[in-house]
């Protein structure tokens, strides 16, 4: 598996099993959810693509895996979703204790 792999399993595992409980219930507002999340993917997306194309980012080969999703290597695309939905969770969590301490 690969090292950036590894690091994205560790930044979702624990919000994504939370995004269950019942209080925060994250995906009960799927549709918003995922056009924020894709929002974020194209939006950089593009300009990652493009600043790799340039030359100004790379990843390091022994890092990633060989698939690649335009000229991006799947993590960096994972990340795009890994990321933003963990902000998301943050964000959802910090709502939920802000009104238990009101």
């Amino acid at each position: 598996m690969s090292k950036y792999l590894l690091v994205l399993i560790a930044c979702i595992a624990i919000p994504f099993v939370l995004s269950f409980f019942p209080p925060i219930r994250l995906f009960r507002h799927t549709k918003a959810l995922i056009l924020s999340i894709l929002s974020i993917v194209v939006v950089f997306g593009i300009w990652d693509i493009f600043a790799t194309w340039r030359g100004h980012w790379s990843f390091d080969k022994s890092a990633v895996y060989d698939i690649r999703v335009i000229n991006l290597p799947l993590e960096e695309v994972l990340f795009f979703i890994v990321i933003p939905f963990c902000c998301i969770f943050s964000w959802e969590v910090i709502k939920y204790f802000k009104g238990k301490i009101r």
